[in-house]
């Protein structure tokens, strides 16, 4: 009797338990996504971000008044609206409502004026776009959700500039800062932002994860990324052995071409590929030995084989010029292909102030355990050896290249570097790149230093007539040609290993910010 009163208050109880989870709102199991990136994340303190890991960082942990879509229009983010003054001197934004920090304090103007304030004071990562523009104190909060914009002239592509202009906490950043007055350790190294992530935790140089900043002004659904888990290797078969295991969501997009065959052959997986605005140069320093003089740099133009390259080392679309048909009507079309040609690399050499005295010394530096790279510095010794140079290769670790990039004594005379546009403006591959008030960046390792093509790019970002500045665009295009400031390579076609589940990946012609992952979904179960 005791048993069977037992089994009946047991069935009783199974029941209810089954009653009670066909009643209960189903649980959302959580969609984390596993992403390789060949290089470490340096910071991720906005005000000095300035590679494709340092931006893919940002743009998940802080938000911007405006961000931009597949096609490089600027969309509204933090502000809703915005009006300029017919000067083109006075931006005013209105700020969103409901958008609140990770600690959930409400955004507003007084936040997005401290961190201009910040990015112009430590003067690093975007800070240098905006010299002579924006000043401390120019960028003023006019009530909490008003943002006034004061430049000191007129830059006609100061929207484009926006959606790197990315907004911190300032309350948190004064609370955690004590007597340093912009936070930067306390930023260095804990997200304070209104991103649709925050910093779950960060192993430099091995690892990040980054988690759903649940109350995001744009929303989550069933769908969407809550976690992302970053491994930072360069190593061909550890990529390779993340895909084999299924763990892998997405790979970089910079790795060898036989890794990309191999994990395309993996069920569960696809490559994508698809053109970018990023273009792959040979940077050479302008003011170094040998390529200080324009007929070394001419040799090591013709003495480029860019078929090879091309179409068995590192897939992409020919590149005549310093920018890409990505802007249209301020591409110049009238280039000449660079061509590969020994013979006339071996007559610039001897033309040459260097020709005469022995096999001229010469270094090539690339990213150190990218296998392409190698290839390619590879290639470029067999070939210009032949014709009169001793050819050392330097392969360094990214960071360590950036840190030599800062000065043009130590800057090597031949840099592999990619570079795409850092906001949606032909100004972003002239300024960065070219401008001697940039100099001293990964960016500008070609050390130009030209007042010439400095005056040019100053004329093109205030002239507000399109017409007038296109032609300025032009130009400049045919006056970097003429002066080899650079080996123009290709623009780069990308590939991704990915996940079957992951989806909605859209290209966007902004650095790092087709890597912002809340737009992404997981669509498996």
């Amino acid at each position: 009797m005791i048993i069977k009163r037992l089994s009946v208050v047991l069935e009783r109880c199974a029941l209810a338990a089954t009653l009670s989870l066909a009643a209960a709102p189903a649980v959302h199991a959580k969609n984390v996504a596993t992403v390789n990136a060949t290089q470490i994340f340096g910071t991720i303190d906005p005000a000095k971000i300035n590679d494709y890991t340092e931006y893919m960082a940002a743009v998940n942990l802080y938000d911007a008044l405006t961000t931009l879509d597949g096609d490089g229009n600027i969309l509204p983010l933090l502000a809703e609206s915005w009006v300029v003054s017919d000067d083109s001197l006075t931006w005013t934004f209105t700020l969103k409502e409901g958008a609140m920090f990770h600690d959930g304090s409400p955004i507003e103007a007084a936040d997005v004026a401290y961190s201009v304030d910040r990015l112009l004071s430590i003067n690093e990562g975007p800070a240098y776009l905006f010299e002579g523009i924006l000043s401390a104190g120019s960028t003023k909060a006019l009530d909490a959700r008003t943002v006034e914009f004061t430049l000191g002239k007129v830059y006609a592509p100061f929207l484009t500039t926006t959606p790197v202009l990315f907004v911190v906490n300032a309350d948190l950043a004064k609370a955690q800062g004590g007597e340093d007055k912009w936070a930067e350790d306390f930023i260095g190294q804990a997200s304070a932002g209104a991103g649709a992530y925050s910093l779950a935790s960060w192993e430099r140089g091995s690892s990040m994860v980054i988690e759903r900043h649940d109350d995001y002004h744009l929303g989550w659904d069933d769908q969407s990324i809550d976690e992302v888990r970053f491994v930072v290797t360069s190593e061909e078969a550890t990529v390779k052995a993340l895909a084999a295991s299924g763990e892998l969501s997405m790979s970089a997009d910079s790795q060898a071409l036989e890794t990309y065959e191999a994990i395309g052959n993996m069920d569960g997986y696809e490559i994508l590929s698809f053109p970018t605005a990023t273009n792959f140069y040979f940077k050479l320093n302008n003011q170094v030995p040998p390529t200080d003089d324009l007929a070394i740099r001419q040799a090591i133009a013709h003495a480029t084989d860019y078929d090879t390259i091309r179409e068995a080392l590192l897939p992409g679309e020919p590149l005549a010029g310093p920018m890409p048909a990505v802007f249209p009507d301020a591409y110049l079309d009238t280039l000449e292909l660079p061509g590969f040609d020994l013979e006339k690399a071996r007559s610039l050499v001897e033309s040459s102030k260097y020709a005469g005295s022995g096999p001229i010394p010469i270094e090539i530096m690339f990213v150190a355990g990218l296998a392409f790279e190698e290839e390619i510095g590879l290639l470029m010794k067999s070939n210009m050896d032949q014709i009169g140079f001793d050819t050392r290769l330097k392969p360094e670790p990214w960071n360590r290249m950036t840190e030599l990039a800062a000065d043009q004594a130590s800057t090597p005379a031949i840099n592999q570097v990619f570079y795409g546009a850092t906001y949606p403006s032909p100004d972003s591959y002239f300024y960065p790149q070219y401008h001697s008030r940039a100099a001293g960046t990964w960016a500008s390792m070609e050390w130009l230093l030209d007042d010439e093509i400095d005056s040019l790019i100053d004329q093109a970002r205030s002239e507000i007539d399109i017409d007038r500045q296109n032609d300025i665009y032009r130009d400049l295009q045919q006056k970097l040609v003429d002066r080899q400031s650079d080996v123009f390579i290709l623009t780069q076609t990308s590939q991704i290993a990915m996940s079957a589940c992951l989806d909605n990946f859209t290209w966007v012609p902004l650095q790092s910010f087709e890597f912002n992952f809340h737009t992404m979904k997981w669509i498996c179960d």
